[in-house]
């Protein structure tokens, strides 16, 4: 459904090209959801942004190569982007209140989505954009069309946006943080409204978020991503239950409930700034496993299982030590 190879898009700052997704790769099936995992900052939205071609200067995609159904969106004229955008991928914003235009009514903004693309004649497109709004659970989708986002909860304006992803019929979605600002139960809705509109609609979904449990929840694969590069990828099951990335073991290791009546273990260090990434593997000044490599230069990716890889020099058996035992790294 979607390739994604080697994208690399930087920002332009004074100090010269700063990558915020670096040399990126993966791909979304047909019908599945793919997890894309990872700290504030980790480049996440960008490459979401990047997909989409919505990057905005002084960010730029400089390299790359991003394939849909077969199509190489880096090489579409505009027009034709436009096209592809809502009607054959859509992109769930982060934060709904401002997704949305705060001077224009509900169900006037999902209307539109559809006349954009010529879906609905402007007779029908309001009571189509009414039938979204109930398919979304949204309570009494005629009076709430009438409404502006202000005059709605969080998670209204969330049901909102995901009505108007799918306005459209596309074949993708991507979801980044689409539960990010709602309380927990809230979070539960949104999540079962995902899964049931995926698989009504024949969805693939790229679900972009910081939240392991999520991810456990409702992605098939998923990638784990740091500093702009993905470091480790495979399915879901068998990154839970065996990491193979210092990074991905230590953000499994500081979930809640993990070790019951124990303080949390959070990852030593922040992450970098970008434009000022460490040489080598960006993550080894806070990695416990950090040994002679990691310092000088990027590790490639080494396979790790069945369709399961991660770039760290601990999977190279040419020049990798033991793997330090945890009661090891933490008198470290």
């Amino acid at each position: 459904m979607l390739e994604v190879s080697h994208l690399t898009t930087v920002f332009d700052l004074a100090s010269g090209p700063a990558p915020a997704v670096d040399d990126v790769s993966f791909e979304v099936r047909p019908g599945e959801t793919l997890g894309l995992v990872g700290e504030s900052g980790s480049g996440k939205s960008v490459t979401a942004l990047s997909i989409m071609r919505l990057v905005q200067p002084p960010g730029r995609i400089s390299g790359g190569s991003i394939r849909f159904k077969g199509r190489e969106l880096l090489a579409l004229p505009e027009a034709e982007m436009r096209e592809v955008r809502g009607a054959g991928i859509a992109l769930i914003f982060q934060e709904p209140m401002t997704a949305l235009n705060p001077v224009f009514r509900i169900g006037d903004q999902v209307a539109e989505t559809m006349l954009a693309h010529g879906r609905v004649s402007r007779r029908d497109a309001r009571a189509r954009a009414v039938e979204l709004l109930g398919a979304v659970r949204m309570p009494d989708p005629a009076a709430r069309a009438r409404d502006y986002p202000h005059q709605l909860s969080g998670g209204m304006r969330q049901r909102v946006l995901i009505a108007m992803a799918i306005a459209c019929k596309p074949s993708l979605v991507i979801a980044d943080e689409p539960t990010t600002a709602l309380d927990v139960t809230i979070q539960a809705e949104i999540l079962d409204l995902l899964r049931e509109m995926k698989s009504a609609f024949n969805l693939s979904l790229l679900l972009i978020t910081h939240d392991l449990g999520v991810v456990a929840e409702t992605a098939d694969r998923v990638a784990v991503m740091y500093a702009g590069r993905i470091v480790e990828h495979g399915p879901v099951r068998e990154i839970f239950r065996d990491p193979k990335h210092p990074y991905t073991r230590g953000l499994l290791a500081s979930r809640p409930g993990v070790a019951r009546g124990q303080r949390l273990r959070a990852i030593d260090g922040t992450v970098p700034v970008l434009g000022a990434l460490p040489a080598g593997c960006a993550f080894h000044p806070r990695c416990p496993d950090r040994f002679e490599p990691c310092n000088s230069a990027p590790p490639p990716e080494f396979a790790v299982g069945e369709g399961h890889g991660a770039r760290c020099y601990l999977h190279d058996g040419h020049q990798a030590p033991a793997i330090r035992r945890p009661a090891e790294r933490a008198a470290r």
